[in-house]
Order: C-alpha cells, then structure tokens, then sequence
C-alpha cells in the first residue's frame, strides 16, 4: 500500500485491453480550458457527452496513491484506511474542476409526511450515479446484457431506472482503485456539494444489496469538509449501565482535496458517517466526493438510481456564472 505504482505495471498488453472505456468515442466539445482530450465517453442514457480524462491528469493518477495510508482500527468495529491525499496534489485541484465541469447531476425531491402534513423536499447537495450490480454488465458498445447468459437484458428487469455505464473520467479512477484495494466495484456515486450548507445526514451503507463486509472508497475533491463517525448505539445488556461507546464523541476527519478513506470490514455494519453543515470561515466552495462500491443484487440499481438520479432535470455546473444551473439542450446548442 505504501509504494507508488503504475498502472500500466499491472498489466500485460492482452489483459489491458479488458479494462478500457466500455462506451463509445466522439469529437469533444467540451472547454478547452479543462481538458486537451478529443475523446468523450458517449451512451444514449447521458443528456451530453462526458469528456475523458486528458494525457496530463492520467499520468499523474498513475502515481497514486500519493501517500501511505494510516490504519484507523482503535475503536470496535472500526476498519478504515485513510489517505492524505491519495490524488497527488500536482493535479488534485485540476481533476476537481475537470469533473466540475464535465459530469451532469440531478437535484433529488422527496416527500416527508410529519404531522400528518406532506411537505417536499431537496436533496441538500447535487447527486449522480453510474453503473448497474453484478446480474448485468455493459458490453464495448454500451448494450447491457445478462452477466450469466450474454443475452440482452430483457425490459423488465429495471423497471424503475436506466443503467449506464461508468465514463471513462470515473471509470480510469475505478480501475486504480480496484487495484489498491483488491476489492471490485461496479458502482460509482458522485455527490456534489455547492457549499457549506450542503450535507448528507448520519448514515451507514449497509444494506443488504452491498453484500457483507462492503469495501467503499470514498474520495474528496475540492473544498475541505468534516467526516464524521458515530458507532450505532449498542443496547446495553440486563441491568448494565449503557456502553461507553454509546457516549464517545464522534470521530471526526477533516477531508481535504485529493484525500480517500476506505471503509471497509465491519465499518458499515456498525458505523454511521456524515458531512454536517458547516457555517463561517471554510465553508465556501465546492466539493466533489466519488464512492465506488459494489452492488450484489438487482434492486441495488433500482436503488442507487432512484435516489441519485430522481425524475427532476439535468443540472450542470455554469463556469461563468459559477454555479449548477440546470442543464437545458436546446439552450446548450445555441
């Protein structure tokens, strides 16, 4: 873990090629500013191309990771490995603004009921997901098939949402990471974070679709924010005051650009997590974080998609004006 790699030494010429880009290539139109790559990762389920990575960014990302990462098992039930960074910091800040401005997101609605009253609300940060779980895979030309018998995926197995493949900007990411951590994924998760009034509340990713022991890499672009940890409550046994594990502060790690935490063993099993709101000095600015995980089962895809994607409109990130506005064709054409 703590030596530098690249990786083109993983792989021979023949086995390369099955860890290439599995979407088509077209003539970018994307700035130049952010990217001197003329190729974009295309699928009839994006509402635009997605540039791929440029020369320069992958050459840096095969010298990942950056730093040894520093074991966090102290506490029970605790399994984490934490990089600071793991993207080295020549190209952290690039990689940020490249995937800023070349990912599409989606401003997820939901309703609540409290007190009898139903009330709507926004998702507190802009979401997009990738991928389809293990029953399905994508072929080279972007067509999803069965896994076990290579036929076309009949209409009825995602009722709910539409799968599409990883692009190659996330997807080049996915397959160091596999590397480093020897865990597969075929999901991957974006959330963006327009400031510090964006945030995601305690929680673990533990369902049961992930399978046991989920392995979940989770990187940070852009703007500093607090990871916070919690163990779940542990009930305490018949006439036993209550663990002090119950009353510890929360762990709590400051995620910088080009950090990674794995979460792995037990961790999702027994561990909330949490990016709170964040007011005053440090909470300007924008933050990208990408999770890779694996999906074990169907319904992890009708999932991820339903409360990732939603059925509200594309936004995508506006240079000029410096903030996600929402994406409309016919304006992006003219």
């Amino acid at each position: 873990m703590s030596k530098k790699r690249s990786l083109d030494s993983f792989f021979t010429p023949t086995s390369r090629k099955k860890v290439c880009l599995t979407v088509e290539a077209a003539p970018s139109e994307v700035n130049p500013v952010y990217t001197s790559s003329t190729e974009v990762s295309n699928h009839k389920t994006y509402p635009f191309p997605i540039p791929r990575l440029p020369p320069n960014i992958i050459e840096q990302l095969n010298e990942v990771p950056a730093s040894q990462g520093n074991e966090i098992n102290d506490q029970p039930d605790l399994d984490l490995l934490y990089f600071q960074p793991y993207i080295p910091p020549t190209t952290e800040r690039e990689l940020f603004e490249f995937l800023r401005n070349a990912l599409f997101f989606y401003r997820v609605q939901y309703t609540i009921k409290r007190y009898g009253n139903e009330t709507r609300i926004n998702t507190p940060r802009f979401t997009t997901v990738y991928g389809v779980d293990t029953s399905s895979t994508f072929t080279p030309d972007g067509a999803l098939i069965d896994s076990q018998t290579s036929k076309p995926v009949l209409p009825d197995r995602y009722k709910t949402c539409t799968p599409r493949p990883i692009p190659h900007c996330l997807d080049y990411l996915r397959q160091l990471t596999e590397i480093f951590t020897g865990a597969t994924y075929n999901f991957c998760l974006v959330n963006y974070y327009a400031n510090g009034a964006d945030s995601i509340s305690y929680h673990s990713d533990d369902e049961r679709f992930l399978g046991p022991n989920p392995s979940i890499a989770s990187f940070s672009l852009g703007a500093t924010r607090d990871f916070c940890m919690k163990h779940k409550p542990i009930p305490p046994k018949d006439g036993e005051p209550p663990p002090e594990q119950n009353s510890k502060p929360p762990l709590k790690l400051p995620l910088a650009s080009g950090d990674m935490v794995l979460m792995r063993g037990k961790t999702q099993a027994n561990w909330l997590h949490s990016i709170p709101k964040r007011k005053g000095k440090g909470s300007e600015g924008g933050r990208i974080n990408i999770t890779f995980r694996k999906g074990v089962e169907k319904y992890s895809t009708q999932n991820y998609y339903q409360y990732n994607v939603g059925d509200g409109g594309v936004w995508k990130w506006d240079a000029r004006k410096g903030e996600m506005k929402e994406w409309v064709k016919a304006r992006e054409e003219s």
